[in-house]
């Protein structure tokens, strides 16, 4: 297997700089490439403050930090990646222009050159379709900010071989990442909950069971985490979490966005976290806390069955990449089988509910 010390990035863009900066904070050389001159001086602006951080914090020393900078190559074109063991592409989600991007890449690199895609959305057997050799192509999710937050799922295509994932377990394993294999299934091992998560809290703000501030804090509660679904997405963007919902809809009903969601994401707003007056009673705190856990519960119910990851995966992925103090797994465990089931029960659509005894 061939040893990876160069890696390339195409993309420059917020996610293309973290998948950067996370490879040349281990000592890696980088090849970022992007079309736009701006975006790679806005690539090199985030950088140069990434690494001041670094040696203000005291983990890195001026001196390290000067040297992972000088490791990063800019380019406006594809002729420099040939030099890359490996090749990440960060590009927009969308289907065609990354399909051109590997096209491209594939004529650019040498024949042992493994390629990724950072997508989060998209199927990656989908991307490779156009490929000579789709098998050197697997899916790389790093989740953001990618220069910190540790986990990257492995997404194996129906055609990725075995090579191509060993090579990118390894790589990730020696830049200090947590990768989490799944198969290439919508929404792959952690949106498939995190979004349902995100809409069901969306769905009860709708049904007017609370504000975005205080359904934040019963999730913050009941999942143990430090910030909660509206706060995550005024921080990855409205716009960009509904793209992520509308791309499992495909799944079923229940998948289908929230109203309010998509009124602010195709309008390119964020959610008022604006302070609640009156604390919420309860029986409502109780009913959101529900329905946020049975939306959790029934997507992993539904990915365990189609076997997308290992129970291990998605408790792992939810805490380290989510912050979540108990992975879905191990809450439904602790709720036990009946109330897991009344829970789920909640969120179904009518349409998909069992008859009462």
């Amino acid at each position: 297997m061939t040893k990876i010390e160069t890696v390339a990035v195409v993309g420059a863009g917020t996610m293309g700089t973290g998948i950067a900066l996370s490879a040349l904070r281990t000592g890696l050389n980088v090849i970022l490439v992007d079309a736009s001159g701006p975006a790679l001086e806005r690539s090199l602006s985030k950088m140069k403050r990434f690494f001041s951080r670094q040696v203000e914090k005291e983990k890195m020393s001026a001196d390290a930090a000067s040297l992972a900078q000088e490791r990063c190559l800019f380019a406006e074109n594809l002729e420099e990646v040939s030099k890359a063991e490996l090749c990440i592409e960060a590009v927009f989600e969308d289907l065609a222009l990354k399909r051109q991007v590997f096209k491209d890449l594939e004529r650019a690199v040498g024949p042992d050159t493994t390629l990724a895609t950072n997508t989060s959305a998209l199927k990656v057997s989908e991307i490779g379709a156009g490929l000579v050799a789709p098998e050197r192509l697997c899916g790389m999710h790093f989740f953001s900010p990618a220069e910190v937050n540790p986990v990257v799922e492995v997404v194996r295509g129906t055609k990725t071989a075995d090579t191509t994932i060993l090579a990118v377990l390894d790589y990730l394993k020696s830049t200090g990442k947590e990768p989490i294999e799944c198969r290439d299934h919508a929404g792959f091992a952690l949106n498939r909950f995190f979004c349902p998560y995100t809409n069901e809290a969306a769905r009860c703000v709708d049904d007017d069971l609370g504000t975005p501030a205080q359904i934040d804090e019963i999730a913050m509660e009941e999942f143990g985490v430090g910030i909660g679904p509206f706060a995550v997405m005024n921080i990855v963007k409205p716009r960009i979490n509904l793209a992520a919902v509308r791309n499992l809809a495909e799944l079923g009903e229940f998948y289908a966005p929230a109203d309010s969601l998509q009124r602010l994401g195709d309008a390119d707003g964020y959610w008022d976290m604006s302070s609640a007056n009156a604390p919420l009673d309860e029986n409502t705190v109780r009913r959101i806390g529900d329905r946020l856990k049975g939306a959790v519960f029934l997507a992993v119910l539904e990915e365990l069955e189609e076997r997308v990851a290992t129970p291990e995966a998605i408790d792992n992925g939810a805490r380290k990449a989510f912050t979540f103090a108990r992975g879905p797994v191990e809450l439904m465990h602790l709720s036990g089988e009946q109330e897991v089931h009344r829970l789920v029960e909640l969120v179904k659509p009518c349409s998909c509910r069992q008859a009462a005894p």
